[in-house]
């Protein structure tokens, strides 16, 4: 089913007990991966436009929620979650923003991710109702009214391009992926309130707001540098699987961090670590220190294939900044192996449904894409 009224209802009814658990699936996907998602998860029954349909070999559930991810590895995971779950989220998160009963949040993020759930569930417990876009348009967001807002970096962006008065919204929540420095500044100088929230599917949406955990929710870095997350914020399991990465209570992420001062500095991922000539750089670090060229206005790092290094650093941007640039900055605050190899400029980074980069595509190396590459060195050298 389409963002809509339809799918507020059954949520509402769902963390009431009132209902069936929801499994919100995009229609925007493709047949063959809704397909892959009901064979997966196994649900019940399937409502389309068309009507309620049983599934023949559904299984029930305890979760209120369940969050079907990307499936990037072939097949998608359920995450589930509970009423308590989702709730604690919420409360949370409308506590540290100060939002007030009635003020009406707007989604306009896909309600199939937990960004966009955790709008419809914030509104519940707001005693507002939703201002729901089916699909995402700047002039739309600008025009909409909203108090509070739930944005990715791209859509920010976006806004801030043509103009739009992001200072009319109360809170701002930024999260799906790094926010480059630049676009924190702007959108501060345009009067905008913005909060950079980190989390995922796992904790109920985001549970660490501008760097501190939110009420209830403890953080800690593992021995092998992960972040740890626990609280009432955690899932219960992924549906119809074994898995469940709980050491204890703690959920052990797959992002590498750093805690300073009581607050968060995420890495990056721990599979997003590039081995180049033997030297590991983490993806996630040279994308934060690049993103602080004047000449940068968007940039994803990753790793390609090389037959000499095994694997180069490349960094796939939106700005004006050349290779020479941007080794030369990076040379001055990171080692010299970290240093992009190759730069493509793109006019945007291309990004999943929940706003995260594509890094499976940024991956593959474009062919329309402008290119620059630097010849071979030793690791390590200048």
């Amino acid at each position: 089913m389409p963002p809509g009224p339809a799918l507020f209802s059954a949520v509402r009814h769902a963390l009431s007990g009132e209902g069936p658990a929801v499994l919100p699936l995009s229609p925007d996907l493709p047949r063959t991966a809704i397909e892959a998602a009901i064979a997966a998860l196994r649900p019940t029954h399937v409502v389309t436009p068309d009507g309620v349909r049983h599934e023949p070999g559904g299984q029930a559930t305890n979760a209120t929620v369940i969050i079907a991810t990307s499936g990037s590895t072939g097949t998608p995971k359920g995450v589930e979650l509970t009423a308590e779950a989702l709730t604690s989220s919420a409360r949370a998160s409308l506590d540290r923003v100060g939002a007030q009963a009635g003020q009406r949040w707007l989604c306009c993020l896909p309600p199939a991710h937990i960004s966009g759930m955790q709008v419809l569930v914030r509104s519940l417990l707001s005693g507002s109702e939703p201002i729901i876009h089916e699909r995402f348009s700047a002039a739309a967001v600008a025009a909409s009214g909203a108090d509070h807002v739930s944005l990715v970096p791209t859509q920010l962006r976006r806004l801030l391009d043509i103009g739009a008065d992001v200072s009319a919204f109360r809170t701002i929540l930024l999260g799906g992926a790094a926010a480059p420095p630049g676009l924190l500044a702007e959108a501060a100088a345009a009067g905008a309130r913005v909060v950079t929230t980190y989390g995922m599917s796992e904790t109920s949406g985001g549970c660490v707001y501008d760097g501190a955990p939110l009420d209830n929710v403890d953080l800690e870095i593992g021995d092998d540098g992960r972040v740890r997350i626990a609280g009432p914020v955690l899932f219960s399991g992924y549906r119809l699987r074994d898995d469940h990465p709980v050491d204890g209570r703690w959920f052990v992420t797959s992002d590498l961090g750093v805690i300073e001062g009581g607050r968060l500095s995420v890495l990056g991922r721990a599979d997003d670590v590039i081995n180049t000539g033997g030297q590991k750089v983490v993806a996630g670090v040279v994308a934060k220190v690049l993103a602080g060229h004047p000449g940068v206005r968007d940039v994803a790092v990753v790793g390609r294939p090389d037959p000499e290094w095994g694997e180069i650093v490349v960094a796939v941007v939106v700005g004006t900044a050349t290779l020479e640039d941007l080794r030369i900055f990076a040379k001055e605050r990171l080692p010299a192996y970290a240093a992009p190899r190759v730069v493509e400029i793109v006019p945007s980074i291309p990004a999943l449904p929940n706003g995260k980069p594509d890094l499976a595509a940024l991956r593959r190396a474009p062919a329309h894409a402008a290119s620059t590459s630097s010849p071979g060195e030793p690791p390590g050298t200048n």
